[in-house]
């Protein structure tokens, strides 16, 4: 068995659409870092003034590395802004601090989405990584001995693949609607002028797509590597 052109192909495309909305992101998230909030307030004081405003009290916001860094955990209940979102006074920083706040509040009211995402946490984390190469090795075993053990492995693999495409779609639903808990707080409270909440908006319009992309790949690897499983059945 070996991997066709077509495979190459399809991941190279993907790959090419991924880094052309991830530059986009970034290219947003510079652009709206220049619109400066007229309320003063920090990506920090947004987000701990959106967990009071639910009533959210034993969520602590602090600030972590790198750069688009933020998020949510609901281990620790922790809101963690990069140091360009906890500093600043920004469109950018208020959307994504709102984002992640979002999430805080998803959790507290237990939002179905994100609870069927959470537990899907722990067996997407142990198979991911595994679940191409038992899939060749798989298809490989079968082809090189003539065995049905190979078949049977490369269908587990396959299995493990689409428990990682179930959590690539699940994250979708809960992506969009932390964004528009954000937005629908930004606007009805009044933090943003109208200027300020466009740029809030299509900030987190370009960082849903990059979750977006990530689903549409995962479901093209799987279709690929069902087609070579069940091909060479």
């Amino acid at each position: 068995m070996g991997i066709g052109l077509g495979y190459y192909v399809l991941i190279g495309g993907i790959m090419l659409l991924s880094w052309m909305v991830s530059s986009t992101l970034k290219q947003k998230f510079r652009k709206y870092s220049q619109t400066y909030l007229r309320n003063g307030m920090t990506g920090r004081e947004i987000a701990e003034k959106m967990l009071a405003d639910h009533g959210i009290s034993d969520v602590q916001v602090i600030s972590t590395s790198g750069q688009l860094t933020d998020h949510y955990n609901p281990k620790d209940k922790t809101v963690n802004l990069s140091e360009a979102v906890y500093n600043e006074r920004n469109a950018a920083a208020a959307a994504v601090a709102a984002h992640e706040c979002g999430h805080a509040v998803q959790h507290a009211q237990a939002y179905s989405w994100l609870e069927m995402r959470s537990s899907l946490v722990p067996v997407v984390s142990v198979t991911s990584g595994m679940s191409q190469w038992l899939i060749i090795g798989g298809l490989i075993l079968g082809g090189a001995a003539g065995l049905g053990l190979g078949w049977w492995v490369a269908v587990a693999g396959l299995a493990m693949m689409g428990f990682a495409t179930l959590f690539s779609f699940i994250t979708l639903p809960v992506e969009y609607d932390a964004s528009n808990r954000a937005l629908a707080w930004l606007q009805n409270k009044h933090m943003v002028s109208q200027e300020e909440y466009k740029g809030a908006e299509d900030a987190l319009k370009w960082a849903a797509r990059t979750y977006l992309v990530a689903a549409i790949g995962a479901l093209a690897s799987l279709i690929y590597w069902g087609l070579q499983v069940f091909g060479n059945d």
